[in-house]
Parts: C-alpha cells; structure tokens; sequence
C-alpha cells in the first residue's frame, strides 16, 4: 500500500507526559468543555483541535489522566461508529456516488477498492476489539443512507 506522505516534516507531540506547568485549566474544567463540545456534536479529533486552538491546552490526556474518547465514553456521547471508520464510509459513497456518473473513470474504481480494503480491515480490527457488532458488514447502500 502507498504511503500517503514523504519524510519526516510533520508537527511534534510534546516530549513530555507530564501537564504543561503553564496550562491554567483543572481537571474537571477540562472535562466540563469536551463534554460540552461532545453534546454540540463535534467528533474526537476535532474536540483536540478545538482544545489546542482556543484553549491552549496541547493534550487533554496528562491533564485530566483519560483520553478525549474515554471522557465522551464515560459521559454517553460516544458515536456507534468510530470517527476513522465514519469517514472513511463516507469517502467510499462520495465515490460510489461519482463512478455511477462516470463508468469509465478506472482511477477513482481503482480507489474505491483501496477504501474498501481500508474499511474492512478496520471493521475487523474494531470487531476484535468488541467496538462493532460481530455481525456488522459494510453496505454501499445502507452507507450512503448515514
């Protein structure tokens, strides 16, 4: 499979584990705003972000001690389908949706059998881990009615 990117340029994550001795946020102020960016319907990833941008805080995990997820986790928010796999469903009916116009585009047919690869290694990978039913398959159609 390609690699998406080349070298080693990418942005950091700090060195250390510990909270930034600059950070003013406690704990459960922290908390109180992914709960609250989670009821507003903002996905794992974007929560992060959101975090880093507005609030400065560059990880949530060595201040509060739990990830972003297992916070929504513990507050109910968390979606029946992982944010990776969601968007990767998503990627593949935008696709599915071109080649119907376009039978002869063999360059996005050969891409939509990369994305299906792709989900149906990470549905198998999220089945083992118990996150998906044992019974959950990927359908083009039922995809594109989410």
């Amino acid at each position: 499979m390609p690699k998406g990117s080349k070298g080693k340029s990418q942005s950091m994550r700090p060195v250390t584990k510990r909270s930034p001795v600059w950070c003013r946020y406690k704990p459960e102020e922290v908390e109180a705003i992914i709960v609250k960016l989670g009821k507003e319907g903002h996905s794992t990833s974007s929560i992060g972000i959101i975090l880093r941008d507005q609030h400065g805080i560059p990880l949530a995990k060595p201040i509060i001690g739990k990830s972003i997820s297992q916070v929504l986790k513990d507050a109910g928010l968390t979606p029946s389908i992982p944010e990776d796999l969601e968007r990767l469903l998503k990627k593949a009916t935008q696709l599915y949706v071109h080649l119907e116009k376009n039978k002869g585009d063999l360059h996005n047919k050969r891409a939509t059998q990369i994305i299906e690869a792709k989900i149906h290694r990470l549905a198998r990978y999220y089945k083992r881990k118990g996150v998906l039913p044992p019974d959950w398959k990927f359908d083009v159609k039922a995809a594109s009615l989410t």
